[in-house]
């Protein structure tokens, strides 16, 4: 699986997944910081890449069907301490290989996943 890492998360997010076998590039990797939204899904489609990202905008089915992107997370936590988004996605990575990803969109709280999209 392919993912893109967007500017408000932090690049130890990046690591941490490339430790797990993941690809993994970073908006800074690609000097995408900074783009409309619209831009960046766009460039993460035209990749396959999954945006991870704590943008809610993201998470608005209206503008960003899951069915017609690679895929988005978006994490929705109350605490966006570097030390506590690591945490969290420590705890989800075993659902990356077990849950549909492509083409759904993935609202992650610190304590449950809510997955939208098509069943495959």
């Amino acid at each position: 699986m392919f993912f893109k890492i967007d500017e408000n998360l932090p690049a130890d997010l990046a690591e941490l997944m490339v430790t797990h076998g993941y690809d993994v590039k970073t908006v800074y990797d690609q000097q995408l910081q900074g783009v409309e939204d619209l831009i960046l899904m766009g460039r993460c489609d035209e990749e396959n890449r999954i945006l991870i990202t704590l943008d809610t905008d993201f998470s608005d089915i209206t503008l960003y069907p899951p069915e017609k992107h690679a895929g988005v997370i978006v994490l929705r936590l109350g605490n966006q301490a570097k030390k506590n988004i690591l945490d969290v996605f420590r705890r989800i990575i075993p659902a990356l290989e077990r849950e549909p990803i492509k083409h759904h969109l993935w609202i992650v709280e610190e304590t449950v996943i809510r997955i939208r999209g098509k069943k495959e």
